[in-house]
C-alpha cells in the first residue's frame, strides 16, 4: 500500500513536471484542511507523510509556557511534563491526531486541496520554463479551436493562438503543425498560460536567422522590422563587415532563402531594404518600391518628414491603403507625409500668392474700435487676411479680447468680405475728406480770425468723422453730413 501510494505520487510529478516533494506537501496541507474541517478546532495541526508506511500523521502543536493565554496552542510546563519528560519553557509538544475517524467529506476536502496545490505547482513550473523564453521560435500542433482562438500542443504544456495572433491570410486545420513565436507569459491567465503568434514581426525575425546564416552568426543584423500579417513585411538590415551585402545574404542564390520564408508565411510580401543612419537616406529605402524624389525633415522634434515623389509614383508609395507608407512610417520610426510634385508645386504657389497678395489694414474693418485695434496689433495680427484665419480660442487669448468682442469682430469681418470693396471704399473717402481740411489748415497759419474760425470748425468735424467710420458706415455717412452743414452755416 505504502509502495502504490508514492508511486502514484511519483508519476503525477513526472507527468506533471514538478517535484515530487510538491506533491506530498500537497497531501499534507489537504490532510491538515480535513482535520480542521472535521474537529472544527482552531489549534495549531500540522501532518507528516511518512513514505516508508504511506501514512499521513496529524499533530496539534503546543508550546510550553509558564502561564497559559491561549489554551488552544499553549500548555504550562507541568502538562508538558506529563506527555515529555525532557519538555522545556519555549519547546513544542505534539500530539496525535486520530486520522481514521475521518470521512467521505473530509476525503472530498483533501482531493480538492491537493488538485489545487498541483495545479498551482504546475503553473509555476510552466511560467518559470517559459516566462524567459519569449521571442522564442517554436513548433507546435493545432489540437482544437475555443471559439476564434486556436489551442496548440508545445509538448510539455498547451497554448494559446488568440485570433489578433492569427495571420489574414492563413486557415488552420486540427493537427497541422505551426511555426510561432512565444508572445508572453501571462501567470494569471485561467487556460493556458503561453500566448504564441504567428501575426508579430518577430516571427520573421526568427525565420531569417533560420534561413540565413549570416544573420544567425551576427554578420549581418535585422535592426528594425515592420509587419502587417499577411500582408506584406519590411526589414531592415545592416552588416557588420562591409565584404558582406546584408541584403544579397538575406535573399540567397536566386532568392531561394527569401523565398522559403515567404512560403512559411503562406506568399506574404517581404521587402529587403538596407539600413543607414541617416534618416533622409532611410526613408528613401524604406519607401521603396516606390522611387523617391527628396526627402525633407519638417519637425526634428516630433519626428515628422515630408516625402516628394513624382506623380506617377504617388499611388506606389502609398500603397493599398495607406500599406506601404503606413510600414515605412513603422520602420523608421517618423511620420511621413508623402506629396507629388504637382501637389507641393501648387502648395509652393498658394504660399508665393500669400506672400505677395496685399495686406489689408486692420483699419478697413467698419465696426470694430481703435483701442480693439491696438490689442489686436499687440498680438502680432497687422492684417485682416491674417485675422480672418485665426479661431475663436485663438481670438480669447489675446488679452483684453472677450467672447462678445470675438463675436463683433467676426461680424465686422464678414461685412468685410461681403461688402468687400464699397465699405473699404466709404471708409476711404471719409478719411479722405477728413486729411484735407487739415492740410489746408497747416499751410495757412498766417490766415485771418474768421478763416481760422472755419478751420478750427472744419478741423472739429475732421476729428468727428474718423470716429464715426470706426462704429460704423452709416454714422460715418451721417456725421460727415452734419460735418458739411456746419461747415456752411460758419
Amino acid at each position: 500500500m505504502a509502495n502504490l501510494l508514492y508511486q502514484q505520487i511519483e508519476m503525477l510529478s513526472r507527468e506533471k513536471h514538478i517535484e515530487p516533494e510538491v506533491v506530498v506537501s500537497a497531501i499534507e496541507d489537504a490532510m491538515v484542511v480535513a482535520a480542521r474541517k472535521y474537529y472544527k478546532t482552531e489549534e495549531d495541526l500540522r501532518a507528516k507523510f511518512n513514505p516508508e508506511t504511506g501514512q499521513v500523521d496529524v499533530y496539534a502543536v503546543y508550546t510550553v509556557v509558564e502561564e497559559v493565554t491561549d489554551p488552544k496552542k499553549e500548555i504550562t510546563l507541568a502538562e508538558a511534563k506529563k506527555k515529555n519528560p525532557e519538555a522545556e519553557i519555549g519547546t513544542e509538544i505534539v500530539v496525535a491526531k486520530p486520522t481514521e475517524v475521518l470521512g467521505r467529506i473530509a476525503a472530498q476536502t483533501a482531493k480538492q486541496v491537493i488538485l489545487q496545490k498541483v495545479r498551482e505547482a504546475e503553473r509555476d513550473t510552466i511560467y518559470n520554463e517559459y516566462h524567459n523564453r519569449v521571442g522564442e521560435l517554436v513548433t507546435v500542433i493545432v489540437k482544437r479551436a475555443e471559439g476564434p482562438d486556436l489551442i496548440v500542443d508545445m509538448g510539455r504544456t498547451e497554448a494559446r493562438l488568440p485570433k489578433r495572433e492569427q495571420s489574414k491570410l492563413e486557415t488552420y486545420n486540427i493537427g497541422e503543425r505551426l511555426r510561432v513565436v512565444i508572445k508572453m507569459v501571462d501567470r494569471a491567465a485561467k487556460g493556458p498560460q503561453v500566448i504564441v503568434s504567428r501575426a508579430d514581426a518577430s516571427l520573421v525575425q526568427r525565420l531569417f536567422e533560420m534561413e540565413v546564416p549570416e544573420i544567425y552568426d551576427g554578420t549581418v543584423q535585422i535592426r528594425f522590422a515592420a509587419r502587417e500579417a499577411g500582408e506584406r513585411t519590411k526589414v531592415a538590415v545592416a552588416s557588420r563587415d562591409k565584404d558582406v551585402d546584408p541584403v544579397g545574404a538575406c535573399v540567397g542564390m536566386k532568392g531561394m532563402r527569401v523565398q522559403s520564408i515567404i512560403r512559411e508565411l503562406r506568399g506574404e510580401k517581404i521587402d529587403i531594404i538596407p539600413y543607414n543612419e541617416e534618416t533622409v537616406a532611410f526613408a528613401q529605402k524604406a519607401l521603396s518600391p516606390a522611387k523617391v524624389t527628396r526627402v525633407q525633415i519638417t519637425d526634428p522634434e516630433n519626428k515628422k518628414l515630408e516625402v516628394i515623389v513624382e506623380d506617377s509614383q504617388l499611388s506606389l508609395a502609398i500603397g493599398k491603403k495607406g500599406q506601404n507608407v503606413r510600414l515605412a512610417s513603422k520602420l523608421i520610426g517618423w511620420d511621413i507625409d508623402i506629396k507629388s510634385e504637382e501637389e507641393k508645386r501648387q502648395e509652393i504657389e498658394e504660399q508665393m500668392t500669400a506672400l505677395t497678395a496685399p495686406a489689408t489694414p486692420l483699419t478697413s474693418l467698419a465696426g470694430v474700435g481703435a483701442k480693439t485695434i491696438e490689442k489686436i496689433e499687440a498680438a502680432g495680427i497687422n492684417s485682416v487676411e491674417k485675422l480672418a484665419g485665426m479661431t475663436p480660442e485663438q481670438l480669447m487669448e489675446i488679452p483684453g479680447i472677450g467672447e462678445k468682442m470675438v463675436d463683433k469682430i467676426y461680424q465686422a469681418v464678414n461685412r468685410f468680405y461681403e461688402g468687400g470693396a464699397e465699405v473699404a471704399a466709404a471708409t476711404n473717402e471719409v478719411a479722405a475728406s477728413a486729411e484735407a481740411p487739415s492740410e489746408e489748415s497747416e499751410a495757412a497759419p498766417e490766415a485771418a480770425a474768421s478763416e481760422t474760425a472755419e478751420k478750427s470748425g472744419t478741423s472739429d468735424a475732421v476729428e468727428e468723422a474718423p470716429v464715426a467710420a470706426e462704429t460704423s458706415e452709416e454714422a460715418a455717412g451721417g456725421e460727415g453730413e452734419e460735418s458739411k452743414a456746419e461747415e456752411a452755416k460758419s
